[in-house]
This record gives structure tokens, sequence and C-alpha cells, in this order.
């Protein structure tokens, strides 16, 4: 009779352990999915302004809402470091002081003197096609790596992308 007694009282606490396990178990939490990357080489080249002008290698990734660009030099070191958030923007590079904006857009204005369709370029990237007000882009070369955007407004400017392709 003690001996049933034990049995059913272990098996009532084993069932109680189960039930208890069983309703702290959690679903396997899902990784979050990867932020979008892109690499390759960019040209930006605006009419009257060398100084916002130039061409690099470079590493891309996030979105317009939250990201960070490496801009590389032909040796591979970096040229510049931008990264961005909702809360605002840094651009950081050799031998220069850091410069801080509340916005993506707003830190590349200050970098290059002119306004870029930050939002539409994300777009371009993953090969779809968005109106960026008096930007022309050309994703017609997208299934090879290539991209190409033509501001039409005062200061007229050219982006060209070459997509690394795996």
């Amino acid at each position: 009779m003690k001996r049933r007694t034990s049995l059913r009282a272990a098996t009532a606490a084993a069932s109680g352990l189960l039930l208890a396990l069983a309703g702290c178990a959690v679903s396997p939490t899902r990784p979050e999915p990867a932020a979008p990357r892109w690499s390759g080489r960019l040209a930006l080249q605006i009419e009257g302004r060398p100084e916002g002008s130039f061409s690099a290698s470079f590493d891309l990734r996030g979105s317009a809402r939250a990201g960070e660009l490496e801009l590389l030099t032909p040796l591979g070191g970096t040229a510049a470091w931008l990264q961005w958030t909702p809360q605002g923007a840094r651009l950081r590079a050799p031998g220069q002081p850091e410069r801080q904006a509340a916005s993506l857009d707003e830190l590349l204005v200050q970098a290059t003197g002119t306004p870029l369709p930050v939002a539409a370029l994300f777009d371009w990237l993953a090969g779809i096609p968005r109106v960026a007000d008096g930007w022309q882009a050309d994703l017609s070369g997208r299934a090879e790596g290539r991209l190409r955007a033509r501001r039409l407004t005062a200061p007229s400017a050219d982006l060209r992308i070459l997509l690394h392709t795996p």
C-alpha cells in the first residue's frame, strides 16, 4: 500500500513537472531576417561640385531607415563610414572630424552639397522601380548588377552603381 502511494505521488509529481514545463515552453524564436546587403563600386558626379563627387568601392547594409555604408579605397582601406538610425546619422573619415546630422538625408547634403534620393536608392538596388522627384533611374541593367540614376534638375547629378554578383 505504501508502495502504491509512493508510486502515485511520483507519477503525480512527474505529471505536474511535465505540465509546468509545457506551460513554460515557448516556441523557438525565429532569427530576424538578415538585413539586405550590397557591395560593389559606385560613382557620383555632381555638376559644379567636385568636392561632392567621388568614386569608390562600397559595402552597404540595411535600409533607408537604418544601416551603414562603408566606402573603400582602391587598396581596401576605409575611406568613409556612414551609419544611420531613426535617431540620427554620422559620417567618419580618416583625418576628418566626425559629422553628425538628424537624418541620413541631411548628412548626405552636408557631405555632397546636394540632396540624394536615399529611399528610392534602396528600392532601385532591390530592382524595384520607384519615382524620385527630379531623378530618372535606369534599372535595365539590374540583372547584370548595373544601375544608373540621373538627376535632371540643377545641379545635375549622375549616380552609377556596379554591384558585385555572387
